[in-house]
């Protein structure tokens, strides 16, 4: 595979620059298809989606698939540099001015010439993407697709209701140093893999080189764990007086929603809410659950388990590649 690569760094009018990696390969890109882009999000930047300890990573596999393929690092994540821009920044800045910065980057900069760009948000990155295509009705937006992505917290890990028990708290504590804490204590989580489960399965998932695994993971922000602590104790997100949850009922996009059946991050309840009310006719919106009663999948097992590349990036590419199989 001639996999090209090249990173671009696009200003997003409030003092960041936010980085886009930009993969192809000229042999398998496939005319007339949109431009991917994938969306990382809580504590976390665009690592993990080029990497994959034993296999192809999901940016490899789908350009494989024959797409051009876009992975974001938005403020305060991995790649993306402040330019006079603060931390004090929450949900709506992320899901309006980011992602339209970054979309309006993409399709500027992109080889395939397209209109309108699929999306592909991960974790919170799915939730910035209901946000902005309720906020931004008009956003140039062509399918969107949310993995482990919650919308309603129909169900909530127990662990997570005691982290976000209390706004105030949240919004008060500092987090700083996060990877090194990650790589530290990753060694001992795996002696005590039922703890760890919640997150990762390590007897699917090649834990050999632990420092490669946590170059994902980066320091939370304290004003954004505000807006989860209100958004996971009232269960909704509303932003500017919207329930997000409610007006989801007004996006009609192409939409597949992305699930590993045994997540405790993110609840497949939590992930489903989504399916259930985003306004998309039947036909045009579908579900895929990862895992079985088998093989449980957790959350950063959909990224880099060893089952991942046939269960997850699969599937994921084979429904990008039906939204122009029926136009033909």
């Amino acid at each position: 595979m001639a996999l090209e690569t090249i990173f671009h760094f696009i200003d997003n009018g409030c003092g960041w620059r936010l980085s886009l990696k930009q993969r192809w390969d000229a042999e398998t890109l496939v005319e007339g298809r949109r431009p991917l882009m994938i969306v990382p999000g809580y504590g976390m930047n665009s690592f993990i989606f080029g990497w994959h300890p034993n296999d192809l990573s999901m940016e490899e596999y789908l350009v494989r698939a024959g797409f051009e393929v876009w992975s974001v690092d938005l403020r305060g994540q991995g790649r993306a540099r402040s330019e006079g821009g603060g931390r004090c920044y929450h949900l709506r800045d992320i899901a309006v001015d980011d992602l339209n910065a970054a979309i309006a980057g993409v399709l500027e900069l992109s080889r395939t010439g397209a209109d309108k760009v699929d999306l592909i948000g991960c974790s919170l990155g799915g939730t910035y993407l209901y946000i902005h295509t309720v906020l931004v009705p008009d956003t140039p937006v062509g399918a969107m697709v949310g993995m482990g992505a919650p919308l309603r917290w129909e169900s909530v890990h127990p662990a997570l209701a005691i982290a976000f028990k209390s706004p105030k708290l949240a919004s008060l504590l500092p987090f700083k140093g996060t990877r090194q804490l990650a790589r530290a204590a990753l060694p001992l989580l795996l002696r005590a893999p039922k703890i760890l489960e919640i997150y990762m399965h390590a007897d699917i998932v090649d834990t050999s080189n632990i420092g490669q695994l946590t170059q994902t993971v980066d320091d939370p922000n304290r004003f954004l764990n505000e807006d989860i602590a209100w958004w996971v104790n009232r269960r909704d997100i509303l932003i500017d007086g919207v329930n997000i949850s409610e007006a989801l009922r007004n996006v009609t996009l192409p939409f597949l929603c992305l699930y590993a059946n045994a997540d405790g991050i993110v609840p497949p309840e939590a992930a489903l809410s989504a399916y259930d009310r985003i306004g998309t006719p039947v036909e045009l919106k579908q579900t895929h659950e990862v895992g079985d009663e088998r093989l449980r999948f957790a959350h950063a097992d959909m990224f880099v388990s060893d089952p991942a590349p046939n269960m997850v990036f699969e599937p994921l590419a084979h429904w990008l590649k039906g939204l122009y199989e029926e136009k033909a």
